[in-house]
């Protein structure tokens, strides 16, 4: 569809199933076996994320690449499909990780893959469809886009620009607490939104000179939202800290009212 739609948007998807392709080469049957059989074109120095209880590591990925024309299905189809030419890019590890399955992709592309840094831009563009996943999560589970009951288009579009924004700052939160989880808290959090954060979590009212690390603060606001913080919990996620995050929004201005210099005085 995406070759018969000249001007649409181009096509970047993970190959799952073998697919027959049309060659001259009797052995070459398949595109995942023929992609593979060709030599490397280069590396890609490549940081996996911690999953899970998966730790995250470092590594480098072979890549080989060429245009492939995909046979069309010879069963539940009509005849008059034709075989499509794609570019095809295979990455794999180039050596065995430790307690670890190898990463193996096979990309399947309209765009032209012609020399190792088309094929390492379009392996960049997939490495981040996780990222994009989570940013969907947090606006359907933290935000919760799809319960909003608006009566017009106008008020949806106007929720959504906000709650994209939230979304963001959410996402980009978790983001730098797993990355960066050492550095002080100001590098996300205002000054009277982490003195607030710790006044409530920590029941005082003097907030401490040194702010607490990105870390700590993240899992104070997590525990406004319902994190529990057991050694099996792990990092807070999306939802907990949306939930935190708005009850923080209350307690920051709370806080600001409290120790405004007006306040003081009328006091």
């Amino acid at each position: 569809m995406a070759q018969q739609s000249p001007g649409q948007p181009e096509l970047l998807i993970r190959a799952c199933r073998p697919r027959s392709i049309e060659s001259d080469d009797p052995k070459a049957q398949y595109v995942w076996q023929y992609v593979k059989s060709l030599p490397a074109m280069g590396e890609l120095p490549l940081t996996v994320p911690r999953r899970g209880s998966r730790p995250g590591r470092h590594t480098t990925l072979e890549l080989r690449f060429a245009p492939v024309t995909l046979a069309p299905p010879k069963k539940g189809i009509p005849r008059r499909k034709q075989p499509v030419t794609l570019w095809a890019i295979a990455a794999q590890e180039a050596e065995q990780p430790v307690n670890a399955k190898p990463l193996e992709w096979l990309l399947l592309t309209t765009m032209p893959v012609n020399t190792l840094e088309d094929a390492a831009e379009k392996i960049a563009w997939y490495t981040v469809r996780w990222l994009i996943e989570v940013f969907h999560r947090t606006l359907k589970s933290g935000c919760r886009i799809e319960d909003r009951q608006l009566g017009s288009m106008d008020s949806l579009e106007s929720c959504l620009a906000v709650d994209m924004v939230v979304a963001w700052r959410i996402f980009h939160l978790v983001k730098l607490g797993r990355e960066t989880p050492d550095v002080p808290c100001t590098v996300f959090f205002e000054d009277a939104q982490w003195k607030a954060l710790v006044c409530i979590a920590k029941k005082t009212n003097k907030p401490p000179t040194t702010p607490p690390t990105l870390r700590e603060a993240i899992r104070m606001v997590a525990s406004f939202g319902g994190f529990l913080g057991r050694k099996s919990d792990g990092e807070p996620g999306t939802q907990t800290l949306w939930r935190g995050w708005q009850r923080l929004e209350d307690f920051t201005i709370a806080y600001e009212i409290f120790t405004s210099t007006k306040f003081l005085d009328s006091s």
